[in-house]
C-alpha cells in the first residue's frame, strides 16, 4: 500500500526496474551519479538521478556519454525548448544593462513583465506580485485570500500538487509530499477532484461526475462554513484529467454566492500548453486569484507569480511576499522574451496542429492495443494510461515502467503519473517527426511487454 501512495505524484527510484536502470549505466554516468549523491540529500522522486547531463538544447538533454534524450517532462518548464537563443539572448542583455533590483526600486522591465502576464488574461482585470518559486507563490496567494474574506479556510483537492513547502503541502493532495510531516496548516480541507475516467459514481458521464463533484464542495462549504477560497488545478497536469466548462461555471456561480476566492494553479500547465494561453481560458470563466511558474523563466531562471483581481489589492499595510527578488530583473526579462517567442513563432499554431497529430497516432494505438485504457489530450498535455483490463480498470503499474525505462534507454524521456500514467508534457516547438518517433517507442513498449 505503501508503494502505492508514494507512486502518486510520479515513478519512485527504488523500484526493481531502477535498480537494472543504474547497472547497465557506464563508469562515467555513474562516477557522476555517485558525486551527486555525496553531497546533495536525498529524496524521493529525485535521488538517485538517472543520469548526468552536459547539455540541454531544443526539445533535448544530452548526457555526459553524449547519449540523446528527447525530452517531455523537462519539469514543465520548456515550453520554448532548452537554451531558446531568443531568451538567452534576452536574459543576457539584461544581465549587462540591470542584473538586480533591490526592493523599494523599480525598473522598465519588471513593469513589461507585469503587463504581458496581465495583458494576455481576458479581462486585464489583473494586478501582479512575482516570487522566486511556484511554491512560495501558492503562500502568498494564501495570505491574499485570508487577507480579502477574513477567513483562513481553504477547500482544495485530494491528488493535487501546489509545491513542496509546508504551506503548500498543505493545500496539497500528495502523500508522499506529507509523510512523516506532522501537523499541517489548520483548515485545509481536501474535496474529491473531477476524474473522467476513474470515479466514485463509476460513470463515464462527465456531466454526472462534474456535478457529484460539486455538490460535495457545496456541502462542505454549507457544513463547514467560513471558507475563504477554493484552490484547484483547472487541468491536472500530472494525469490531465479535463472537467467540462459546467463544472467551471457552476464552481464560478457557487464561488460568488458564498463570498469565496477561487484560486486557480497554473504553475505547470500555463503559457499555451494546454492549447490556450491560460487554462482557465479553455473553459470561459476567470479566477480571482492565478498562480503561475515553471516556464515563465524560459527553461532559464527560475520564476513564478500570482495574479490578483485589481480590486484585491487591499493588503497595503501588510508584507505578503517581501521577496529579496520580488521585482527579478532575470526573470522578468525571461518572462517578455518567453512570451514573445511564443508569439512571434506561432506556438499556438504548432501546438493545435502537433496535438491533433498525437491525438489521431494515439487513438490508433488505443484501438490495437487493450492495455491503454484511456487517452486524455489538452494542448500537448498528454496523458495515456495503462491498464491490465478495459473492464476493471486496473492499474498496470508494471507495464507503465516497463515502458518507461524501455524508452529511456531509447532515447525518449517522460514521467509516470499515478503509477499507470504516461505523462507527456513536450515543448510547444515539437516537431511532427518527434511526435511519430515518441509514439513509435510506445508502441515498440507495448508490443515487447503487453
Amino acid at each position: 500500500m505503501l508503494n502505492t501512495h508514494l507512486k502518486r505524484e510520479g515513478d519512485i527510484n527504488s523500484s526493481p526496474l531502477r535498480t537494472e536502470w543504474m547497472d547497465q549505466l557506464n563508469q562515467i554516468s555513474r562516477e557522476v551519479i555517485q558525486e551527486d549523491a555525496k553531497v546533495f540529500a536525498r529524496q524521493s522522486m529525485s535521488t538517485p538521478c538517472l543520469n548526468g547531463i552536459v547539455d540541454a538544447n531544443g526539445s533535448y538533454l544530452i548526457g555526459v556519454n553524449g547519449d540523446k534524450y528527447l525530452d517531455f517532462h523537462g519539469n514543465s518548464s520548456h515550453q520554448v525548448g532548452y537554451k531558446n537563443p531568443y531568451v538567452v539572448e534576452a536574459i543576457k542583455r539584461q544581465v549587462d544593462e540591470l542584473p538586480f533590483i533591490p526592493r523599494r526600486f523599480t525598473s522598465e522591465i519588471v513593469i513589461k513583465a507585469a503587463n504581458a502576464l496581465v495583458n494576455k488574461t481576458t479581462s486585464k482585470d489583473y494586478k501582479v506580485l512575482f516570487t522566486p518559486s511556484g511554491s512560495a507563490a501558492f503562500g502568498l496567494a494564501l495570505k491574499i485570500a485570508r487577507k480579502v474574506t477574513g477567513r483562513h479556510k481553504v477547500i482544495s483537492m485530494w491528488e493535487s500538487f501546489h509545491g513542496a513547502g509546508l504551506d503548500a503541502i498543505s493545500v496539497g493532495g500528495e502523500y508522499v509530499f506529507k509523510k512523516d510531516m506532522g501537523p499541517l496548516m489548520p483548515g485545509t480541507l481536501k474535496a474529491i477532484p473531477f476524474n473522467g475516467y476513474r470515479n466514485l459514481l463509476k460513470t463515464d458521464s462527465h456531466e454526472e461526475i462534474a456535478n457529484f463533484c460539486l455538490d460535495h464542495i457545496e456541502y462542505m462549504i454549507e457544513h463547514e462554513g467560513e471558507i475563504g477560497a477554493i484552490l484547484l488545478e483547472p487541468i491536472r497536469a500530472t494525469d490531465t484529467h479535463i472537467p467540462t466548462k459546467s463544472y467551471f461555471k457552476r464552481l464560478r456561480e457557487m464561488c460568488d454566492r458564498h463570498g469565496i476566492l477561487l484560486i486557480f494553479d497554473e504553475v505547470p500547465t500555463a503559457l499555451m500548453r494546454s492549447g490556450t494561453f491560460y487554462v482557465h481560458q479553455k473553459f470561459e470563466i476567470e479566477p480571482d486569484i492565478l498562480v503561475l511558474g515553471k516556464g515563465l523563466g524560459g527553461a532559464v531562471i527560475p520564476q513564478a507569480a500570482v495574479l490578483a483581481r485589481t480590486k484585491y489589492d487591499v493588503a497595503e499595510e501588510i508584507s505578503l511576499g517581501h521577496y529579496t527578488h520580488e521585482k527579478p530583473s532575470l526573470g522578468c526579462a525571461a518572462i517578455c522574451s518567453t512570451i514573445e517567442y511564443i508569439d512571434d513563432y506561432n506556438l499556438e499554431e504548432n501546438c493545435r496542429i502537433q496535438s491533433e497529430y498525437v491525438k489521431l497516432k494515439l487513438d490508433e494505438l488505443y484501438e490495437k492495443y487493450e492495455r491503454i485504457g484511456d487517452i486524455r489530450i489538452a494542448g500537448l498535455l498528454i496523458s495515456i494510461e495503462l491498464v491490465k483490463s478495459r473492464d476493471t480498470k486496473e492499474k498496470n503499474d508494471e507495464l507503465a515502467e516497463k515502458i518507461l525505462y524501455y524508452c529511456l534507454n531509447n532515447g525518449l524521456s517522460f514521467k509516470l503519473s499515478g503509477g499507470n500514467c504516461i505523462t507527456w508534457h513536450p515543448p510547444l516547438i515539437v516537431t511532427k517527426s518527434e511526435l511519430e518517433f515518441a509514439v513509435g517507442l510506445l508502441e515498440e513498449g507495448l508490443k515487447r511487454f503487453s
